[in-house]
């Protein structure tokens, strides 16, 4: 039986995913949700970039919750056409075509992917993705990666919404199936 894949991604209301040391603000609402979803995850799936990213930050840090702890101990599985570096960080490259690479993973690990990207487009067009998570802080940026990154739509349907009084909503999606 396949597991679970969520994407989750932080996003300012004008729907930038990145820059996030611009506007990002961490509040106890945000905190929890990611936490919960860390630890629902028996491994994640993350594009170059965003593995990149948090492989500079996550190693060195610590916090009181035990999310560091969790987030460098979780197995990561990295999709890039053309990385050549050493993995590090706990951390596989996907060998082959990455529909066929997680398809194959989702059959026996519940999956998280953070971003919001061309991975997590190309997932959600494959049919592979069974929940999207928005996390919307409310700020307005102007500039960055919006996201998802491609051509076609893909179609969602609203599963919650979730606001709290600090102003951060949790938005999650289910893709519709195509007709």
């Amino acid at each position: 039986m396949d597991r679970k894949l969520i994407i989750s991604t932080q996003m300012t209301v004008d729907a930038v995913i990145d820059q996030t040391d611009a506007w990002f603000v961490d509040n106890p609402d945000h905190a929890g949700r990611n936490r919960e979803e860390l630890y629902a995850a028996d491994a994640l799936l993350l594009g170059r970039v965003t593995y990149e990213g948090l492989a500079q930050f996550w190693p060195k840090a610590s916090d009181d919750t035990g999310f560091a702890d969790r987030i460098n101990a979780v197995p990561k599985y990295v999709a890039s056409r053309g990385y050549d570096q050493p993995m590090s960080w706990n951390a596989t490259l996907l060998d082959g075509e990455v529909v066929a690479a997680v398809t194959e993973l989702k059959k026996s690990r519940n999956l998280l992917v953070y971003g919001c990207g061309e991975l997590a487009y190309t997932l959600a067009r494959a049919g592979l993705v069974d929940e999207i998570r928005l996390g919307v802080h409310p700020t307005v940026f102007r500039q960055g990666t919006r996201l998802f990154v491609g051509d076609e739509p893909v179609p969602l349907e609203l599963v919650s919404a979730t606001g709290f009084r600090s102003g951060f909503a949790e938005l999650v999606y289910r893709p519709r199936a195509r007709s």
